[in-house]
């Protein structure tokens, strides 16, 4: 910032002025949940923005490898927004595990000691993991994420409570079942059971009363916030009249974070482990708590959009539309019950086909079975075990068809970087968790013969591209020319219209390239090439292309990005 002598200067204000800048240029850049470019991150593995509160509650790092706390924390995920890394990336909406505090203790099952480092091990749902930051970090990175025109999805788990350990009770008898183990044959073999052995089963179908667990009521009163913590409980039971079962409890307090923070959605793990109407119930008190928000707030909410909720049916794939097979043939429909999306299982066996054989399949599924609905589509996750290109070699390839697909993305840290998705020495989950590399972006790192660097520039301008036009995961998609591949985009919604064209496997040994429009836009349009960055004029329903990387990305120049 320079500031001239003969006047007076004021940084804060400066600051202020820069962030509702930045805001009013993000707000013109359009979003719907059904094209967002969604970025899933560890907390724990992606950034450590202040080392101090690296190991709390007498925790060790004295794990099997890779299952120890490693340092990422929320002020790291802040830190990389500021630094522009994910507007950089096209992301506009950021996913991240569990913050909530976990056990204090760790397994010890077979695989050696394991910390609740991934935050699916709930212990108090109403306070924040010291590991992870506090209160105010969390709400420093929602604001911080908002004046970047960027969501936040927070993961949230209502089905299980964490691992009883020697330091960590389990919750009561009312509260969670311990047996028997899930067999997934039908509805009542994955809903009526734990998942694994000692993780308890909260008591999600039963209206029966509980009282508070005794431990957590000890902890409240050591904290100083036991009354405030009842006088709250007492208002939301009689505000909404449900009984004081299990599943209540936790919808308020999952709840409270977005009425407190103006959290925008729900990733909802382990989904069809619960009876699905219990979504619908969360999704109501989610809706409210959002709506309140935004009224209270008017000049930091991005938009007047509802809460949104993506949900985990673990094996779901677009391809079975909405009705999901539970087993023995007992189908359970998720889009009826609070969800506007489901992650989608499919496309990592899908990206083995061509191009079109995915996109023309997607955009068919999404308009007939789908329609109204949409999918986060993925390639490699924190639990998926057999994620395409495990071993790095078509880091490109799974960019392009991951951010060109149909439907929504979900990029996990470090796709776009190349990420390591195994160790050695480690175990199960764990190999696909190692930490962020951001090393490999500070210098020329080299792996399986492409550079680091090149790799995450392929999927900014994917990313951005997807992000400024809503045609790539709305849009109508029609082939038109098998080689190269040439396909174009068309979408129309409530007065919004967006085009786009694309080129891929380009050939590259000329230096100007003419090439038809196709009637995707008129003489006089100004499109970029969102992938080599330059701007043409459509001249004769043609372009003279100066084609880079054997893709091109046409779509009109947007005010935000003129701006």
């Amino acid at each position: 910032m320079v500031c001239l002598l003969f006047f007076a200067c004021n940084p804060q204000e400066q600051k202020e002025k820069e962030t509702q800048e930045t805001k009013a240029k993000m707000d013109q850049a359009p979003f719907d949940w059904g094209n967002a470019n969604v970025y899933f991150l560890l907390t724990d593995r992606f950034n450590n923005g202040n080392p101090a509160n690296d190991l709390q509650f007498d925790r060790k790092p004295d794990g099997a490898i890779l299952r120890n706390f490693m340092g990422g924390d929320l002020k790291g995920i802040t830190q990389k927004i500021e630094s522009g890394y994910f507007n950089d990336l096209g992301v506009n909406a950021i996913w991240f595990t569990p913050p909530v505090e976990q056990i204090h203790g760790h397994t010890d099952e077979g695989t050696g000691k394991t910390y609740a480092y991934h935050g699916y091990w709930a212990r108090d749902w109403t306070a924040l993991d010291p590991n992870f930051g506090t209160v105010e970090d969390l709400k420093e990175l929602v604001e911080v994420a908002h004046q970047n025109g960027i969501r936040i999805l927070m993961d949230a788990v209502l089905n299980h409570t964490g691992p009883v350990t020697p330091i960590d009770s389990q919750w009561p008898d009312g509260w969670v079942r311990v047996d028997p183990t899930c067999t997934f044959e039908d509805i009542e073999s994955t809903v009526e059971c734990t998942l694994v052995d000692n993780l308890p089963d909260i008591y999600t179908g039963k209206d029966e009363p509980v009282a508070l667990p005794a431990f957590l009521v000890e902890k409240w009163k050591d904290e100083g916030r036991y009354e405030q913590e009842i006088k709250e409980l007492d208002a939301f039971f009689e505000r909404t009249g449900y009984p004081r079962a299990p599943r209540f409890y936790i919808i308020k307090w999952l709840t409270d974070w977005v009425r407190e923070m103006g959290i925008d959605g729900f990733r909802v793990d382990t989904a069809k482990h619960t009876q699905a109407s219990v979504w619908k119930e969360l999704k109501a008190e989610a809706l409210k708590a959002l709506a309140e928000w935004k009224k209270n707030n008017p000049d930091k909410k991005l938009d007047d959009l509802p809460f949104f909720m993506t949900g985990e049916v673990y094996n779901y794939s677009l391809h079975v539309g909405q009705e999901f097979d539970m087993g023995n043939n007992e189908k359970v429909n998720f889009f009826n019950n609070g969800f506007e999306s489901l992650i989608n299982f499919g496309l990592k066996t899908d990206a083995e086909k061509n191009y079109e054989a995915i996109f023309s399949t997607y955009d068919s599924i999404l308009n007939t079975s789908l329609q109204g609905y949409s999918v986060l589509n993925y390639l490699s996750s924190h639990d998926d075990s057999s994620p395409f290109d495990r071993e790095r070699q078509r880091v490109f390839e799974a960019g392009t068809k991951l951010l060109l697909c149909p439907g929504s993305s979900q990029i996990y840290y470090g796709d776009e970087t190349a990420r390591a998705l195994s160790a050695d020495s480690a175990n199960g989950d764990a190999n696909l968790r190692t930490f962020m590399n951001w090393a490999d972006l500070e210098s020329a790192t080299v792996k399986n013969g492409y550079e680091v660097k090149n790799v995450l520039s392929h999927w900014q301008k994917l990313g951005t591209f997807r992000k400024y036009h809503l045609a790539v995961g709305l849009g109508r998609h029609t082939m038109l020319q098998e080689e190269p591949y040439i396909f174009k985009r068309e979408y129309a919604k409530d007065g919004v219209e967006d085009n786009v064209l694309v080129v891929l496997d380009l050939d590259q040994t000329s230096d100007n390239i003419m090439m038809d429009v196709f009637g995707v836009f008129n003489d006089g349009d100004k499109v970029k090439d969102y992938y080599s960055g330059k701007t043409y004029t459509i001249n004769n329903g043609k372009i003279t292309l100066q084609p880079r990387g054997g893709i091109v990305l046409l779509g009109k120049v947007k005010m935000a990005e003129a701006s």
